[in-house]
């Protein structure tokens, strides 16, 4: 069905809403006494036409909410729409009376939060989940200073994943052809390599050498959720400035072996946490090599995005480290990044030496990598192929990486093995190359070194 056909539907029904149900009496002065009249008028109400009307004036009103008031909202959602605690013990307890199918489905309803059936509601406003996402971006600004509002959140992920499911999602080869309000977007979306205007985002999608895709929901018009620029090689790239270059040639081979994933970007801040990145990678390979069938590998070239801050609060991690190599890592986190040749040669195994401990050694509280793009590409079955100096020598690629980049390599026979390798005993795949960098002892040997220092 098209969408905005769709949608107007909705609106004439919004609209013969409003005619049947007379909204004046629940709208109070204060904006969360007018919140709080139509939420709970919304969960309420029976007739489909004055639900979809309710539903549009409430996100109508939040619409022209200021900040404070956004918080007064939250902070009710979080506050009043909550299980009842009596419909949930008396539930619990007549299922464990007689565990039966019908109890047990009065107890999931009675636990759902009803904050799950408000949004369900609002949904049903023409432009509505659109404006629930938009809703999350506003709460997820507001969860490090008000944690009473993790609930909430946990409500919005709850659905979003099943209403942004990889089988609703439609994936676009997006070209210079493209409709230009979608390449605008791409321009204003990309995180990773900021795309300087149009001729450069040209570069990046006309040539034969280029490609770029992007998954989209019907729900959200011509707003792309994520995507993944990708360029064609015969080898694995190294280095991000050589693939961007403005004067580089098209790599015009008809048989390509490589195809490089350079740039992943997610596009809807009020989906984070959503997966889609996963579906994204796997549904192109697959696509590419029906196109090619000469491509064989399928690497990224990926950013490290908190290399630098990480070795500045961890540098005490590498005292194994010559103390040579310890004093150019200082300089170089000082300012001194190496103005010349041989500065740079002398600094590369220092810095190699210390990304290898940050991927390989380097763990969150939860006991995997701390980088948080490895995180997604090693829990997607990706092997950490290779450790790039000047891999990125921009201003913001030194700031944030001190130019290092990697490639993740995605083996389709090694994938599963991987991931469930990564998920369940938090191993990082890597090759030999990467490992072989690495200076540190192995864990088992420091232990049994410091046995035998204690013994002795």
């Amino acid at each position: 069905m098209d969408v905005s056909f769709f949608q107007e539907i909705l609106s004439k029904i919004s609209d013969r809403g409003r005619q049947i149900l007379d909204l004046s009496s629940l709208i109070g002065t204060d904006a969360e006494e007018s919140f709080e009249e139509l939420c709970q008028a919304l969960v309420s109400s029976r007739g489909e036409a004055s639900g979809v009307a309710l539903a549009r004036r409430i996100l109508d009103l939040y619409r022209l909410t200021t900040d404070k008031e956004k918080d007064a909202f939250f902070v009710f959602l979080a506050r009043h729409f909550l299980p009842s605690t009596e419909a949930v013990q008396r539930a619990a307890t007549a299922y464990l009376e007689q565990p039966e199918i019908g109890r047990l489905e009065t107890l999931m309803a009675a636990v759902e939060s009803p904050r799950q059936e408000l949004f369900r509601r609002l949904n049903l406003a023409p432009g509505g989940t659109t404006a629930l996402v938009r809703m999350r971006e506003d709460l997820l600004r507001r969860l490090k200073d008000n944690p009473q509002l993790a609930g909430v959140d946990r409500d919005f992920v709850h659905l979003f994943s099943s209403w942004f499911n990889r089988g609703f999602l439609v994936l676009a080869h997006l070209s210079w052809s493209s409709p230009a309000s979608i390449l605008e977007k791409l321009i204003a979306y990309e995180k990773v390599h900021k795309i300087h205007g149009f001729e450069d985002l040209r570069r990046r999608l006309d040539p034969n050498d280029r490609r770029c895709f992007a998954f989209f929901h019907p729900a959200l018009v011509d707003e792309p959720l994520i995507f993944v620029q990708v360029a064609l090689a015969s080898e694995i790239p190294s280095s991000i400035q050589l693939l961007l270059a403005s004067d580089a040639e098209d790599f015009d081979d008809p048989d390509p072996s490589v195809a490089v994933f350079y740039s992943i970007s997610n596009c809807q801040d009020g989906l984070r946490g959503i997966s889609f990145g996963n579906f994204l990678i796997k549904q192109v390979a697959e696509d590419m090599k029906k196109e090619k069938p000469s491509l064989k590998t399928f690497v990224t070239l990926s950013p490290a995005p908190t290399f630098r801050s990480w070795l500045e609060a961890n540098k005490a991690e590498l005292s194994y480290l010559p103390a040579a190599q310890r004093k150019l890592i200082d300089a170089a986190l000082a300012g001194q990044f190496g103005e010349s040749e041989e500065e740079l040669d002398a600094l590369e195994p220092a810095i190699l030496a210390a990304a290898a401990h940050y991927y390989l050694r380097a763990k969150d509280k939860k006991g995997k990598p701390v980088d948080p793009v490895a995180r997604f590409h090693l829990g997607n079955g990706a092997r950490l192929e290779r450790i790039n100096w000047l891999g990125d020598t921009s201003e913001k690629g030194i700031r944030e990486s001190l130019s290092v980049m990697v490639n993740y390599l995605y083996d389709l026979k090694d994938i599963e093995r991987n991931h469930e390798a990564y998920v369940n005993l938090s191993q990082v795949a890597a090759s030999k190359a990467v490992r072989s960098i690495l200076l540190a002892p192995e864990p088992n040997a420091k232990a049994a070194q410091r046995k035998s220092e204690t013994i002795s």
